[in-house]
């Protein structure tokens, strides 16, 4: 398929292409290319094997779209996917592809209200994306009839199969009539898989698209496990302890961006964030920067970062575990370009596990769990450095002004003493280990409760109505309680008030200066030590109104276990 094709090329819609062109897209992908004009011209069954990070949602995702009748209100295609995440995503991303169409596509899974799902069922929907022990549960409830369907896709057949659901899948398909297209894709081909589609297709062709095998070749891959709180500490111990590091760090959402990118431009960084809200114009400046090297920390989430090409970046920083395996190989396919090195860092929790081993096998790669750089190491590396330095600049020519400063500094002084005092004068801030805060061990055991001991969380009555920002907060902070930004953590802004997390003994102190103090002037307590989520799971806990989920992404955003 020729380099040059575009969507346009394929036969899809002009209200397609607008929808494709609208996110920023202008080239299909190799499965893309392959599979759109058969599914729109033929009738034949499909069976698709590319590899996690080709753009498997959209080669399927976008011929549905063309192909419904939009006067009926019958299910007419079924995507089945191993995971809820999943399920969620795909049903976002082909949302994002409909364009202004009224196209009812509905996501069913475990653990979401059943009764929100039959509301939207009764209402009628085009395009069902479901895991498959939710659709056998509507089958048998005759809620989510299939005698109609058009199209089947199986999406991630082989990662189904590894998760048992070969006999759910024939279940489903026994509720399907005879008219029906059947579309598998899957990154492999293994015997089970062969063995269903012969069972259960009709005559069909077979699209494989070539897996790029230098994706992640120069790439090492690696994983630190550690606490939510930890994460901004972790990030600046690994830069610090990279003797040029020049990297993307991706975020969720666009507050996470704003709040990292702000926090490392108050411990002296040079960060810039870029995300959906930063116009275009900005855009352009910063991406120039970027790429001179006069930041050398990019901040940003998946959408924003696409179309980011800079060949030489050292490290991809997944400071939020994507959601899925294709974002996973998109993000770090951004280093170890061009025939260097590069290495790919993930922060996870222990909770987030089981969610990183899928992405693992989904993409066929290794990621090595790794240990946070200790502060002792992160030191002698910047003497190393600074050793260096010093030792190259020594051939200089230097003006005569400061030989002659040097004779009378060393008068009655020994020279070790004059040096150490230089040193200490000139990195003094760099090389205190008192700059970097503790980061505690999660242990061996897995979705138990973080041990937070040395640290407290605590609330700023001051939010987002207050004008008030990550760095406006930890200014705040510090010119009343002496203290260094950087023990300042875990910042988060919301409405009203604020939240952020600092060593222990700095919290008494913090509480016990803004004790009885407001400033509004009423009598509420300006700081206060937060709450702790009630454990039965209320509103403002971690899966309350306050959070924030990802959207869905091009070339599949994909779930997790």
């Amino acid at each position: 398929m020729s380099e040059s094709k575009t969507f346009a090329d394929l036969g899809l819609s002009a209200a397609t292409t607008a929808a494709i062109n609208k996110k920023g897209f202008e080239e299909p992908t190799a499965i893309q290319a392959m599979t759109i004009p058969v599914m729109l011209e033929d009738r034949t069954d499909i069976i698709a094997q590319a590899q996690t990070g080709t753009g498997k949602t959209a080669a399927f995702g976008l011929p549905l779209i063309e192909l419904l009748d939009l006067d009926s209100r019958e299910v007419q295609a079924l995507i089945l996917a191993p995971t809820r995440e999943l399920a969620i995503q795909v049903a976002e991303e082909i949302n994002s592809l409909k364009g202004e169409r009224d196209i009812r596509v509905a996501p069913i899974y475990g653990g979401q209200s059943i009764d929100q799902q039959l509301r939207r069922l009764k209402r009628g929907v085009h395009i069902v994306v479901g895991t498959p022990g939710r659709v056998i549960d509507h089958l048998k409830r005759r809620t989510l009839k299939l005698g109609a369907i058009r199209h089947l896709v199986l999406d991630e057949a082989d990662e189904m199969l590894n998760m048992g659901f070969v006999e759910d899948i024939e279940e489903i398909m026994e509720h399907t009539g005879p008219n029906k297209r059947t579309l598998l894709f899957s990154a492999t081909m293994p015997a089970r898989i062969r063995s269903l589609a012969k069972k259960y297709m009709c005559e069909h062709e077979v699209l494989t698209a070539k897996a790029d095998s230098n994706t992640t070749a120069l790439t090492e891959q690696i994983y630190y496990e550690i606490r939510a709180s930890d994460k901004f500490e972790a990030l600046c111990r690994i830069i610090d302890f990279e003797e040029d590091f020049y990297g993307l760090v991706f975020c969720r959402t666009k507050n996470d961006v704003d709040g990292v990118a702000s926090q490392l431009v108050g411990r002296g960084y040079d960060a810039e964030p870029i995300h959906g809200d930063v116009s275009q114009a900005q855009r352009e400046r910063t991406l120039a920067k970027f790429r001179k090297r006069k930041s050398n920390i990019l901040v940003a989430t998946d959408v924003a970062a696409r179309g980011i090409d800079v060949s030489d970046l050292s490290h991809v920083i997944n400071y939020a575990l994507p959601y899925d395996a294709e974002s996973y190989v998109h993000r770090i396919g951004r280093t170890g370009r061009a025939g260097k090195s590069g290495t790919a860092v993930t922060f996870i929790t222990p909770s987030e596990y089981k969610r990183l081993m899928y992405i693992q096998r989904a993409t066929k790669t290794d990621i090595k769990k790794s240990t946070i750089p200790q502060v002792d190491e992160i030191l002698a590396a910047k003497r190393a450095k600074i050793h260096e330095d010093l030792s190259a600049a020594l051939p200089d020519p230097v003006d005569e002004q400061y030989y002659a400063w040097a004779r009378d500094l060393l008068e009655g002084t020994k020279p070790t003493q004059i040096i150490a005092a230089l040193l200490n004068y000139a990195f003094e801030d760099e090389l205190n280990p008192d700059g970097y805060s503790e980061i505690a061990n999660v242990g061996k055991s897995r979705g138990s409760q973080l041990d937070e001991e040395g640290k407290a969380r605590l609330c700023v009555g001051l939010g987002r109505k207050d004008r008030m920002t990550p760095r406006k907060l930890c200014d705040f902070i510090t010119r009343r309680v002496p203290m260094k930004p950087r023990l300042i953590g875990d910042i988060q802004i919301m409405d009203g008030c604020s939240f952020v997390t600092v060593p222990f003994n700095k919290a008494e102190q913090i509480i016990e200066h803004f004790k009885d103090a407001s400033e509004s002037g009423g009598d509420k307590q300006l700081v206060t030590h937060a709450r702790k989520p009630d454990s039965k799971g209320g509103k403002g806990g971690k899966g309350g109104k306050g959070g924030k989920g990802g959207k869905g992404h091009w070339n599949d955003s994909r779930g997790s276990r």
